[in-house]
């Protein structure tokens, strides 16, 4: 795609890798549209918004069948086991690699969107002039996928001159990083725009019944995160699983941006632990609250007490543990 008068338009949507395993995709036109900023005028999503939506280009499926022989009471069964699927995905910015993370492949453009802002490489969705996913599912030893990405000018600066070899793991987010002086721990402080006073009082019971209804992958293999988008009320409008939790995160985010939606009307709900990279994501887009299944981290409730995000962990429908970060 290319970018004509501040608006995304797509090509012919050949690969721009060749071979006849790879397969490509663009940006549709309207997703990144009059330069979309993380803090963009707030977008209705209360109408025929779909879960785990596929994008144009997403033919995986997340998950692949196998036959497995299973053990239990001393007898052994051969039967057909659902596994998440994990592909190296290299993000390429102006042509130069920046990070290979490994993720389930759906969902490719709004991940690379989500990572390009919440690890700040750029500001706003209007700094992404294009987007090319190319798959290469055969012939080669693992499948494997590349996202390139054209950013503006000043971002690319910004990107070399801080550039580190990121090799991302499902379990981590900054594995790689050459220093500590390179982490980015001093995080924005979310605006305070009344979404406290509209929270409804079991919001968190909602989202956390009805979390499972929307985790289809996870039903199929028992092995994917998700991070949903929560209204006020607690009814859950979006949601995205991978087999990293950032990775999960990030895909959220993307779309966020992509929709125009208003990140600062809604809760991130997460089905992990709350480590501090994705308290540092949520608060890069002004987030203003982070609601988790299991634990937090010591450094999670520090970001979060000094973005001024509310953490709430062990979310469950009978209640939850709030760690005072307002």
């Amino acid at each position: 795609m290319r970018l004509a008068s501040g608006i995304l338009e797509p090509l012919c949507g050949t690969a721009r890798c060749g071979g006849a395993a790879a397969r490509a995709s663009s940006m549709p036109a309207a997703q990144l549209a009059r330069g979309l900023s993380p803090r963009a005028e707030p977008l209705d999503l209360s109408e025929g918004v779909l879960l785990n939506e596929p994008l144009d280009y997403a033919e995986q499926p997340g998950a692949v069948e196998l036959k497995v022989h299973r053990h239990r009471g001393g007898t052994v069964e051969t039967i057909a086991d659902s596994i998440g699927q994990e592909w190296p995905i290299a993000l390429v910015f102006n042509g130069i690699s920046h990070a290979v993370m490994m993720c389930t492949p759906r969902d490719l453009e709004a991940f690379a969107v989500g990572f390009a802002i919440s690890e700040g490489i750029v500001e706003r969705g209007s700094d992404i002039h294009d987007i090319e996913v190319t798959t290469h599912p055969d012939g080669a030893p693992i499948p494997y996928a590349q996202v390139d990405l054209t950013v503006v000018q000043q971002a690319f600066v910004a990107l070399k001159e801080k550039r580190r070899a990121l090799s991302g793991r499902t379990g981590c987010g900054v594995c790689g990083i050459e220093s500590i002086d390179l982490l980015d721990l001093a995080p924005e402080r979310v605006p305070d725009t009344g979404f406290f006073a509209r929270l409804a009082p079991d919001a968190i019971a909602r989202a956390a019944r009805a979390l499972p209804e929307h985790q289809a992958l996870t039903k199929l293999t028992g092995g994917l995160h998700a991070a949903a988008w929560c209204a006020a009320d607690g009814t859950i409008r979006r949601t995205f699983e991978d087999v990293g939790r950032h990775n999960a995160l990030d895909k959220l985010i993307g779309q966020l941006i992509l929709d125009r939606a208003d990140p600062t009307d809604g809760f991130v709900f997460l089905s992990s632990r709350a480590s501090y990279e994705l308290v540092r994501k949520a608060a890069r887009v002004g987030i203003p609250m982070v609601a988790t299944i299991s634990a937090p981290s010591t450094l999670a409730i520090t970001i979060a007490r000094q973005a001024g995000i509310r953490l709430l962990s062990f979310c469950r429908e009978a209640g939850y543990v709030d760690y005072g970060t307002l």
